[in-house]
C-alpha cells in the first residue's frame, strides 16, 4: 500500500515511524546496530541502561517496520543474532548523525539554559 505522507498531518502514519527511530531506545539500538550485528544480551549491555523488556519491545518494533533483521538460528542453546537492514541502516545513519550533533552542541545548549534560568530569576 502506498500512503501519501505528510508529517504534519494529524493522523499521517509516518508520524509513528519517525516515533519508532527517534525513541530514547530507537536512537541508541539503531546506532549500536550500525557498528555490527549483536545478541540480545550483547546488545543489552551496549545500550546502557535499557531494560530486558524495554530492549525486546524495541526490536520487536523495528523489525516489524523493516529496520532490524532477528536471524534466530536452531541451535542449543538458542542463537538469535540482529542487525540492521538497508533499510534500517538508512534510518540509523540518520538519527545518528542526530544524536552526534547533540553530544557536540551540548555546551552550547546548556549555555542557552542557563540563559533563559538567569533571565526567569532576574
Amino acid at each position: 500500500m502506498s500512503v501519501s505522507a505528510n508529517v504534519n498531518e494529524k493522523l499521517c502514519p509516518s508520524r509513528v515511524v519517525l516515533e519508532h527511530v527517534t525513541s530514547r531506545w530507537g536512537v541508541l539500538v539503531l546506532a549500536a546496530l550500525l557498528e555490527r550485528s549483536y545478541r540480545f544480551s550483547e546488545l543489552r549491555r551496549t545500550v546502557g541502561g535499557v531494560s530486558e523488556k524495554m530492549l525486546a519491545q524495541t526490536l520487536q518494533t523495528l523489525e516489524r517496520d523493516g529496520f532490524v533483521h532477528r536471524d534466530a538460528k536452531p541451535v542449543i542453546p538458542p542463537r538469535v543474532d540482529y542487525s540492521l537492514t538497508p533499510l534500517g541502516t538508512e534510518a540509523a545513519e540518520q538519527v545518528w548523525a542526530l544524536a552526534r550533533w547533540t553530544e557536540r552542541r551540548l555546551g552550547d545548549v546548556e549555555r542557552a539554559r542557563a540563559e533563559y534560568d538567569e533571565a526567569r530569576t532576574s
